[in-house]
């Protein structure tokens, strides 16, 4: 039986999930976890923001626009992290339509919802290698 070496940082890093529904934050935690990535869960930008002052080791965000707690949607949260930790690619996801032309921070992904997990998981990796 061969070990399984640890997943390349690089191609599987910590990602920050943003999602303010409980199912869909389930589901693609545990997608993304499947996939070899670790992921960090908040139901809220203001909790992703706490997560992001505490941690250096977020190599991505992954944010659903729509949440209704908190002091600000996910566009707002994009275009926060992008100007304060512009090291950390953004991927929004939401199933309200698609974003307008300043609502996403420059180099942003954005991917609809419902998705297939295995075009989250193809988008994340594709997206994580380009700005790596």
């Amino acid at each position: 039986m061969t070990e399984t070496p640890p997943p390349d940082l690089a191609e599987n890093p910590v990602v920050l999930l943003v999602e303010d529904d409980g199912l869909l934050l389930m589901e693609a935690s545990d997608t993304l976890a499947d996939a070899g990535f670790t992921v960090v869960e908040a139901t809220h930008a203001d909790k992703a923001l706490k997560v992001l002052e505490n941690r250096d080791d977020v190599g991505v965000l992954m944010t659903d626009v729509d949440m209704p707690q908190g002091s600000m949607d996910g566009f707002a949260l994009a275009r926060l992290v992008a100007r304060r930790w512009p090291g950390i690619p953004v991927l929004v996801v939401s199933g309200m339509g698609t974003p307008g032309p300043h609502d996403m921070p420059e180099g942003a992904r954005f991917i609809p919802k419902p998705y297939e997990p295995r075009t989250l998981v193809r988008t994340l990796r594709a997206f994580v290698q380009r700005t790596a």
